[in-house]
């Protein structure tokens, strides 16, 4: 390339930096139109001034408070409030099942019978025993009134009595079991039996799901560990119908915190008295606790030097530097802790010409004055 084309393209390049610095340099304008000698000579040391004298222009906002964002979500499985296994007490032909599938069932309503002729027969032995003691305790008890029987005799005939009382109640009861009754109300799952089948106290009749809420066993971090409390809200939601959102308390918590996974297994109750949920389904918990108050500023206010994060601080007209530590980024603010306390006012634009102790001024805070001054 000929010297002269050097040359032109070195002039081009110092006119384009000169437009560059007068367009995007805070206070260029104000060096412009009014330089001076003092500003002319001022040295490159003296802090928060421009070459004109001037104090930097930046744009500052004030400092806020924020709560820190503690959220948990854990994937938790859900079972039925309570799940029974029905039995019989005693081996029998399975003779009625008067319940069917998904039947809802109260407790005490009898779910299947067993045969039990035999039992029949024994109640009504019992009872022609139990009328046979007592009229002979009626015999013995008039013969000693005219001491013709012992006090021994009326004594064998009491316990006569109370033994055949004892058998009748004993018939009874075995009687009673052969009709085998739901010992909670729920909803009755899939018959795995059917009348006439022979069963034995080992065979499971039906089993009883309580759905009058759902119980989510879910796993915890550790950190969390002290912030969980029993009764404590939280939501649910159901991976299979991630819209629609349920509303459930903390019923349980463990007691010691798993050495392998190093967390801690809860338990939540979630009301169903819909009946739209079951047991085995998977539910996405969430849960807010109150987190810390720290300062918040704009993203923009922070900067980053060799010793870690800092801001700009404006105080009395001067830039003070202030290191902090990020806590938690936010969509709109950053969570800090450092000493800056809720109305201060931060460097948010300008913050590479502001130095220590240096001279600064807020854009649009000047008009504002002189407009309150003229009204």
């Amino acid at each position: 390339m000929s010297a002269w084309k050097q040359i032109v393209l070195a002039l081009v390049i110092v006119v384009t930096a000169a437009a560059a610095w007068a367009r995007f340099y805070p206070g260029s304008n104000e060096m412009l139109s009014s330089p001076d000698k003092e500003g002319a000579t001022a040295s490159v040391g003296q802090p928060g001034r421009n070459r004109a004298g001037q104090a930097v222009t930046i744009v500052a906002s004030p400092a806020g408070t924020a709560t820190i964002n503690d959220r948990l979500q854990a994937i938790g499985t859900g079972r039925a409030n309570a799940t029974v296994t029905v039995n019989p007490y005693s081996s029998g032909r399975l003779a009625e099942l008067p319940v069917q599938s998904g039947a809802h069932v109260e407790k005490g309503d009898v779910i299947a019978r067993l045969d039990s002729e035999m039992e029949v027969i024994a109640r009504d032995r019992a009872r022609v025993g139990l009328d046979d003691a007592q009229a002979k305790l009626d015999r013995v008890r008039s013969l000693r009134a005219s001491n013709a029987a012992t006090p021994v005799a009326v004594a064998d005939a009491e316990v006569t009595l109370a033994n055949a009382k004892l058998a009748l109640r004993d018939a009874e009861l075995a009687l009673e079991r052969r009709s085998i009754v739901a010992p909670i109300a729920g909803t009755v799952g899939i018959l795995p039996i059917s009348a006439g089948n022979y069963v034995t106290s080992q065979s499971a009749i039906a089993t009883l799901d309580d759905r009058s809420s759902i119980l989510v066993d879910f796993w915890v971090p550790e950190r969390f560990a002290a912030a969980v409390k029993v009764g404590q809200q939280l939501s649910a939601t159901p991976l299979a119908n991630p819209n629609q959102v349920y509303t459930g308390t903390v019923s349980a918590i463990d007691n010691h915190i798993d050495e392998n996974s190093r967390t801690l297994l809860v338990k939540a109750t979630i009301a169903n008295p819909a009946d739209s949920l079951r047991a085995g389904m998977s539910f996405q918990i969430g849960m807010r606790f109150p987190g810390d108050t720290y300062p918040a500023v704009s993203p923009l206010a922070i900067q980053w030097g060799t010793d870690g994060a800092y801001i700009w601080a404006v105080e009395s007209g001067k830039a003070k530097r202030v290191p902090v530590r990020i806590v938690q980024r936010n969509t709109e603010t950053v969570l800090i802790e450092a000493p800056v306390e809720s109305g201060d006012m931060v460097v948010t634009e300008g913050a590479q010409s502001v130095s220590e102790g240096g001279d600064v001024r807020i854009a649009g805070e000047e008009p504002r004055a002189a407009r309150a001054e003229g009204s």
